[in-house]
């Protein structure tokens, strides 16, 4: 997904809430400003589908809540509100809160070419400030790789990769998946 710039006034959070119930498309919100989000292709449609129908089916009775590209996540000490492809709390706190959530445990990005370097790079930069996040993947929806960004014992973030034949392991929801069913039915051409 892409996100690019809206010139209007500066927001309040509480205004910027009731602000975009009015509008067609998703924004997310930094500091005041708002930026547009754009959606994306059929393939990372399908590929975050499926990501979550996983964790979903799997915390199914669970306290755990999975959530999709439709909510919100509050960067921790911060005015800063994004909507990540999939993200699963755990934390009853974040049940107080209905617009969005604060304590995430996983959370997933569905890269796409215009914002592969905006996920690896700056928007991890604010994931890492929440001091709930145990697991940041990145999924492509280009070829069959996830790559996992995990926080370990010390509070320092391992990278691990994941591609054709992998067993994926998300620690932080106790998920263990063969990749290949994250892109059962999609076809990918070479380029």
């Amino acid at each position: 997904m892409v996100a690019t710039r809206e010139h209007l006034p500066r927001l309040t959070p509480e205004e910027y809430f009731a602000w975009e119930e009015q509008q067609e498309v998703k924004y997310e919100y930094f500091d005041g400003e708002v930026f547009a989000i754009s959606g994306g292709t059929q393939h990372h449609s399908r590929v975050g589908g499926r990501i979550f129908s996983l964790i979903d089916l799997h915390l199914d009775h669970s306290e755990c809540v999975v959530l999709t590209s439709d909510a919100r996540v509050k960067i921790q000490s911060s005015e800063k509100y994004v909507y990540p492809d999939v993200s699963v709390t755990c934390d009853e706190r974040d049940r107080e809160t209905p617009q969005f959530i604060t304590h995430p445990c996983l959370i997933v990005e569905v890269l796409s070419p215009s914002t592969e370097a905006y996920d690896r790079g700056d928007k991890f930069e604010l994931y890492r400030r929440s001091t709930s996040l145990r697991e940041y993947a990145l999924v492509s929806a280009d070829k069959i790789a996830i790559d996992l960004h995990r926080k370990n014992d010390l509070n320092r973030w391992q990278s691990i990769y994941f591609r054709v034949g992998d067993t994926v392991e998300l620690e932080s929801i106790n998920l263990t998946f063969l990749i290949e069913r994250v892109y059962r039915g999609i076809e990918f051409r070479d380029a």
